[in-house]
């Protein structure tokens, strides 16, 4: 047995004990409510689905308090007569709730459109003479987002960090952005895998063994982290997490992000009840360090510095702007203490691999 096929093993042994319970469909019935007055709905508590009412109506979990009777015995609402009491459809007390319900089969959630900027491309065209036809930039990013806990995520935060999951290969400019979308894409494959043979009625051990091969058959080992790897497929099987979250979630956790802010992603009678955090992720967290860093040396960069939350500005580097950097400016004590935690071996091997890469691609 392999050594990646050992660490498989083990970790699906405990992959099998965990609950795999598909998560329930959206209820038709929602309310949301901005309890902390910022203006939206989609902090933890403000939004829940409602309860079916004996009557066949429905109520509004959140402020929901108990009826109580006069001296006649009517019940009423101690929040104001103008809130009817109602008793649960499964029995118990009667109830009122300030908040009313929304219908959302004739309300629809409103999402904005997914911002996704697929980077500049590694290799564009060039001419005869092997010159570059496009422009060239350097530790160029791309822009994407993630959403933290709220109602279109089942309420799980996916913007979790897991720790650092995607290798950076100590920040060489070889590799492109599209590289660790790539391995990021391929967890998300092998969690769907797993989704999918858990769905077909495979035990939890069965799903995430299925789940844990297509992530070796897709990736190469020696790009990412098996072990956090599959725990974070796992931790994010049955949660609302799209692929792009987990992108962002697995470069974000291995440093390779810049975080620009928090926008609403989704919308209901104008009521913010999801919100997303726009990021520009880079290939290396080398890039993401001299980004961060760079862009307030350039005038280029201080109309519009990062965009906005939902829209990124996530451009390289010309190279007139790389030259005019300044450099002994620069605080790297982040990226040398990364470096200098490595196994003086691990370096060797990964210089190794990045001369090869470079004189293949010159020797083409």
């Amino acid at each position: 047995m392999t050594p990646v096929r050992a660490l498989l093993s083990t970790l699906l042994f405990v992959g099998a004990s965990m609950s795999l319970v598909p998560a329930t469909a959206m209820a038709q019935q929602l309310c949301a409510v901005d309890l902390n007055g910022n203006g939206d709905a989609a902090d933890d508590g403000e939004t829940a689905s409602c309860h079916l009412t004996g009557s066949g109506g429905w109520m509004c979990p959140i402020g929901e308090t108990r009826c109580e009777a006069d001296v006649a015995g009517a019940m009423h609402c101690p929040l104001g007569d103008q809130y009817a009491c109602a008793v649960p459809a499964n029995g118990g007390a009667p109830t009122c709730s300030p908040n009313a319900c929304i219908d959302t089969s004739a309300n629809p959630i409103v999402d904005d459109p997914v911002v996704d900027d697929p980077g500049v491309e590694a290799d564009g065209g060039v001419d005869a003479d092997g010159n570059c036809l496009g422009t060239i930039e350097i530790f160029s990013g791309r822009a994407a987002r993630c959403r933290p806990a709220g109602l279109k995520t089942t309420f799980s935060n996916c913007c979790k960090d897991k720790g650092k999951i995607v290798k950076d290969g100590m920040g060489g400019s070889i590799s492109s952005i599209g590289t660790k979308i790539a391995v990021a894409k391929g967890v998300f494959t092998g969690m769907k895998a797993a989704y999918g043979a858990f769905k077909a009625g495979a035990t939890a051990g069965q799903a995430a063994s299925a789940g844990a091969n297509a992530i070796v058959v897709g990736i190469d080992p020696t790009s990412i982290a098996i072990s956090l790897a599959i725990n974070f497929m796992m931790d994010f099987l049955l949660s609302g997490c799209d692929q792009q979250d987990m992108e962002v979630g697995m470069l974000r956790g291995s440093g390779m992000c810049h975080e620009v802010g928090s926008y609403c992603s989704s919308k209901i009678l104008g009521i913010c009840v999801q919100k997303a955090r726009g990021h520009c992720c880079f290939n290396t967290k080398l890039g993401r360090i001299i980004q961060e860093q760079g862009r307030p040396q350039l005038k280029a960069f201080s109309a519009i510095g990062w965009g906005t939350p939902k829209q990124p500005y996530c451009r390289g580097f010309t190279p007139e702007e790389f030259q005019a950097l300044d450099f002994s400016r620069m605080d790297l004590s982040e990226y040398y203490a990364e470096v200098e935690a490595r196994a003086q071996s691990e370096i060797q091997i990964d210089m190794k691999d990045k001369i090869d890469a470079y004189m293949q691609t010159i020797n083409n």
